[in-house]
């Protein structure tokens, strides 16, 4: 494939075209408009450093966790019905995302959630796109999760904890609100082991690709989750 570098414009090269990494373009700004158009098609941003120019992604396989194939370990559900977090959406997302560029993780590099990346995804959440769900001991926030909804997918992007299986319930709370919803599926972008005992699969991008473009035909809620929308009225929330 012939690399592309992205300038102005608000397209992407097909994911199918993408080098044996993944990359399928390099460069331009994290304008919403642009992030939202490369997760529709796929893509994904992920920048090397702040010095370097934005990175877009496509890997192939492509982990995904489709909510009704969640796997709760019974030890993370005693955990959850005991209910030692108590489980928020959309009430800190500044802070979430903030805590999850600051997480060291064994065997990565510096954080990849760059001063840009971090001003791109709050205007995201300003504007009903990204979300944020959080978990709370005592008025005070433990651990959490944040990533983007569109149509009946949810693209989640990084996560943090600092009590132990906090972010765990965070992400099992969301997960089953999503099943509620009907969603199609989570894009979980690359295997994890962490993942995978969720219950997700790698899948060829050429699925994934598919299944995303019918989840984006399902009706589509923008705006802030909280006590209204996550009420159990399945995808006609919006």
């Amino acid at each position: 494939m012939t690399l592309r570098r992205l300038i102005h414009e608000f397209t992407f090269p097909d994911p199918r075209e993408a080098d044996a990494a993944g990359l399928v373009a390099f460069g331009g700004s994290l304008d919403p408009r642009r992030v939202l158009a490369a997760y529709a098609q796929g893509i994904f941003p992920w920048p090397y450093d702040s010095d370097s120019p934005v990175l877009w992604f496509s890997p192939d396989p492509r982990m995904v966790l489709r909510p009704a194939e969640l796997h709760v370990s019974r030890s993370l559900q005693k955990t959850i019905t005991k209910r030692l977090y108590e489980v928020r959406y959309d009430t800190a997302f500044a802070e979430v995302i903030r805590r999850c560029a600051t997480v060291r993780r064994p065997g990565q590099r510096a954080t990849w959630i760059t001063g840009e990346m971090i001003r791109a995804y709050d205007r995201l959440h300003e504007i009903g796109f990204a979300h944020s769900v959080e978990a709370w001991r005592e008025g005070q926030l433990v651990g959490g999760l944040y990533g983007v909804s569109l149509g009946a997918a949810f693209f989640g992007e990084s996560m943090f904890t600092q009590r132990p299986n906090a972010s765990k319930v965070a992400f099992v709370h969301l997960v089953r609100q999503l099943h509620t919803w009907e969603f199609h599926l989570v894009d979980c972008q690359v295997y994890t082991e962490h993942l995978a005992r969720f219950g997700a699969t790698p899948w060829p991008r050429t699925r994934f690709l598919d299944t995303l473009a019918k989840a984006l035909t399902a009706p589509m809620y923008q705006g802030p989750w909280n006590s209204r929308t996550l009420a159990p009225r399945g995808r006609g929330c919006g």
